[in-house]
């Protein structure tokens, strides 16, 4: 569980996240979503430690990260997978080097260790006779789940999602949300994505931060935010019409 509590951050004389107050359940799919310049970019990277609010606090599983000596920062980030835009996987290294870095990195496990761990994850999440092909001789859909199996190699408590579906067509991108929903539910991760896909939204969004301007401005489920009357929410939500259709499916359900 990630708590936020006030959070202020600002740039200059621009104050982009102005007072955010949230919870971040574990088990669960928590999206963050809103237009450009809303801030959830700042948003994720300061509950990342990447940027240091002003104001306010972030406490994972009740330890508040800013009040954390050198040491115990060191030792929460390898509780933390993160699933950068465009995966981020290394060039020159194999499926199977990209996946077990984290290990070797963080961890003393053995060369026999780290493999079996490795292979593991590359089975979870479904990639067959990849270990020993670089990126470049794999999908884009296949390059993003090296990105989750190297997210998830140490068994993290927290799990960052950064745009997961960057630049993948519309049904990879749902074969990797679900894939993400059903790592978060296996291993009771908390897991925090920053996305712009409302197909996501349909998919996975079991709770839903919407920022507007450097404010909180509606959090709900996929459920609730198809009928919310929240006009800036309706506003960016509904600019197609098939999410038009959606919300009143999900309305002429209630009634029913």
């Amino acid at each position: 569980m990630i708590e936020v509590k006030n959070l202020e951050k600002t740039f200059g004389d621009q104050k982009v996240l102005k007072g955010i107050s949230t919870l971040f359940e574990a088990g669960k799919t928590n999206l963050i979503i809103g237009q450009s310049g809303s801030g959830k970019t700042v948003f994720l990277k300061s509950l990342l430690g990447i940027h240091t609010p002003e104001v306010g606090t972030i406490s994972f599983d009740g330890r508040i990260y800013s009040e954390l000596d050198k040491d115990e920062k060191r030792e929460l980030r390898t509780e933390i997978g993160m699933v950068f835009q465009g995966s981020a996987l290394f060039d020159s290294m194999t499926v199977e080097e990209n996946v077990g870095f984290p290990l070797k990195m963080f961890t003393n496990k053995t060369t026999e260790e780290i493999k079996e761990r490795v292979n593991i994850v590359i089975n979870r999440v479904n990639l067959v006779d990849a270990n020993h092909k670089k990126p470049s001789e794999i999908s884009g859909g296949m390059q993003k789940r090296v990105a989750i199996a190297r997210a998830i190699v140490n068994n993290p408590k927290y799990l960052f999602c950064d745009e997961p579906n960057s630049g993948l067509d519309p049904k990879t991108a749902i074969v990797i949300d679900n894939l993400i929903q059903e790592i978060t539910e296996e291993y009771n991760i908390t897991t925090v994505i920053n996305t712009h896909d409302m197909n996501s939204v349909m998919e996975i969004g079991e709770k839903i931060v919407f920022l507007k301007n450097g404010l909180l401005e509606w959090e709900g489920s996929k459920r609730e935010i198809f009928k919310t009357d929240n006009a800036a929410v309706t506003d960016f939500v509904y600019s197609s019409e098939l999410f038009k259709k959606v919300r009143k499916m999900y309305l002429e359900e209630d009634n029913l």
